[in-house]
């Protein structure tokens, strides 16, 4: 198939984790990729779904900045492609109690998962919606559904984009752009040495398999779905969630993230 036949897919923290299994897929299905991450793992992956007979683009950036997510966009333009499918999945997390946490880092969370989300879906979202052709999909997080103890900034910023998906979803009902949110929990991912959390019960408790959770959330997304929510499991968790009071949650959540509590 020829290069402009095909559709393109750009997808943000597609180094590792749930965001490269997306790649992948989106690979696989006879999508061309422009790739965004802020880690040089972005090279081997771009390798990766070359094999796989996709044409692609990547480009390292730090989208947790304003300057970094107007780079990129400007990388995504000067391709000259209208862009079918954003996945924005780039994400930080980070552990530990917010008064012990370096505000610095703390801000990045913010900034990364909320601020440099907001901003390139700001800007692919319009040219979607000018051409009236598109698919959103946000990964957000079960965690943005109960206060997280040991990772308050986190699950508030996953609070964020849960609940802005579907602001924008049906902000757009009338036009043929889509907006899903992809709602995954402990997903085995680089995410809780990252957020130093090893020694955390949610860290060494099983969990599920990116590739899984990349395909649910693909899925939902190619349907036109609200939400997913990936895993059995999970969803017991959701529903559990909408009943049980907050300070309930907070109490529980405590349990799986609380500094050492893998070793009790």
């Amino acid at each position: 198939m020829d290069s402009l036949e095909r559709p393109l897919a750009v997808i943000t923290g597609a180094s590792s984790g749930i965001g490269y299994q997306l790649a992948k897929i989106s690979a696989e299905r006879g999508y061309d990729l422009i790739l965004a991450a802020d880690d040089p793992d972005i090279k081997q992956a771009v390798d990766d779904f070359r094999a796989l007979g996709a044409s692609v683009e990547a480009m390292q950036t730090d989208l947790s900045t304003l300057e970094g997510v107007e780079s990129f966009y400007d990388f995504v333009t000067d391709i000259d492609r209208p862009v079918d499918v954003l996945m924005a999945n780039a994400g930080h997390g980070l552990g530990h109690g917010f008064l012990d946490q370096d505000l610095t880092q703390a801000k990045h969370v913010i900034d990364t998962n909320i601020v440099g989300t907001i901003a390139l879906i700001h800007k692919i979202g319009n040219d979607m919606r000018a051409r009236n052709a598109g698919r959103i999909l946000i990964t957000g997080s079960i965690a943005g559904l109960m206060p997280g103890t040991f990772q308050a900034v986190y699950n508030a910023s996953k609070a964020f984009l849960n609940s802005f998906s579907f602001a924008l979803r049906n902000e757009l009902e009338e036009t043929d752009v889509t907006v899903t949110c992809l709602m995954p929990g402990a997903t085995d991912t680089k995410f809780f040495e990252r957020a130093d959390m090893l020694d955390t019960k949610v860290a060494q408790d099983k969990k599920d398999d990116p590739a899984d959770v990349a395909k649910a959330g693909f899925e939902a997304m190619l349907n036109g779905e609200g939400d997913v929510v990936s895993g059995w499991k999970n969803k017991v968790m959701t529903t559990l969630a909408n009943v049980t009071p907050s300070g309930v949650l907070a109490e529980q959540h405590r349990k799986m993230s609380e500094p050492g509590s893998g070793d009790k």
